[in-house]
């Protein structure tokens, strides 16, 4: 009886470990995604990576020279024209410097003019010994030694007027170095991002990411810079069409227009955040322009871009093509 009950409980051992196996063999069903994956639009189109940017590109400004940020004038999303002030450094040794360099130049100045008085005092001096000389009251040995004292007087103005000339650059140089603590914006724009904080030292170091800047871009008209793997870069045409689509958004497509092409195959460097994304492709930049839409879209943002790669039609006329107008010819009389 118990032989049995052992060889019954082993067959359905054997039976449950069986369905176990059918079971884990069988596919699970393929998973709904959360947002439908954009389509391409064309028959033989190619895919690209595209981040939205400024139409004249972002511009990083970043202060000039080391020193404490003392005040900042703008904030996110403010609009700026050229030469607004952006921010201001601490410009108290630069002031120093440039009173200290008013005082330089005034005394040397003064030293100029004491040159000058002297110059013409041994000119009187040599005149009147030249007199002297010609009535034989003095010697030709003092009439020379005024002429030498003279030349050394000339010399010793040139000398003051070439140092008060650069006292006087100098001073320019102070003033620039003070004009520089105040970073103004190079041209018109918004301000995107800030980081920097008032009170927070500013070093020159253009390769730190992290280092106080302020982002100014364009946001009136937009512009996407679309990254197309090299090995589809032979496909892509000058003035191709191109539709781009938000991330999560199929039903908006927005029509591109061609602007540009990067001539140089660069490192990628817009990345997604997806696992199965390759970070060593290197990559084709094309650059389109496109029209602000009902949705908000944001500098900084990604999009999926589809250019049309099927090749022109052979008898499609070329875009430096002239039509060819045949005049009949007249009839022989």
């Amino acid at each position: 009886m118990l032989n049995r009950l052992s060889i019954l409980l082993a067959l359905i051992g054997i039976c449950a470990a069986a369905l176990l196996v059918f079971k884990l063999k069988k596919p699970l069903p393929t998973p709904v995604p959360l947002v439908e994956p954009s389509r391409a639009p064309y028959t033989d189109s190619i895919g690209a990576r595209g981040m939205v940017e400024a139409v004249n590109e972002n511009v990083i400004v970043a202060p000039i020279l080391p020193g404490l940020i003392m005040d900042i004038y703008v904030k996110v999303g403010d609009r700026v024209r050229k030469g607004d002030p952006l921010f201001r450094q601490d410009t108290r040794d630069a002031e120093a410097k440039v009173s200290a360099q008013k005082a330089q130049v005034a005394l040397l100045e003064a030293q100029v003019k004491e040159a000058e008085v002297k110059v013409e005092d041994k000119k009187d001096d040599l005149a009147r010994s030249d007199r002297l000389l010609s009535q034989r009251v003095i010697s030709e040995d003092v009439q020379k030694r005024k002429y030498f004292e003279l030349q050394s007087a000339e010399s010793s103005l040139g000398s003051a007027r070439a140092n008060l000339l650069l006292a006087r650059a100098q001073l320019t140089q102070a003033e620039v170095n003070l004009d520089l603590l105040t970073v103004r914006a190079p041209r018109d724009g918004d301000i995107l991002r800030q980081n920097m904080h008032e009170g927070e030292y500013a070093g020159v170091s253009p390769t730190d990411p992290n280092a106080p800047s302020l982002l100014l871009g364009e946001t009136e008209r937009l512009q996407l810079r679309t990254d197309v793997d090299e090995d589809s870069a032979s496909r892509v045409r000058a003035g191709a069409p191109a539709i781009a689509y938000i991330k999560g958004m199929r039903s908006e497509p927005i029509p591109l227009r061609f602007v540009r092409i990067e001539p140089y195959i660069t490192v990628k460097k817009s990345l997604t955040g997806d696992s199965t994304e390759r970070v060593d492709t290197r990559v084709l930049q094309v650059i389109y322009q496109f029209d602000k839409t009902k949705v908000p879209i944001y500098v900084g943002q990604q999009m999926d871009a589809f250019i049309d790669g099927a090749p022109p039609a052979p008898n499609a006329p070329r875009e430096n093509d002239k039509p060819v107008i045949v005049l009949p010819q007249s009839a022989n009389p």
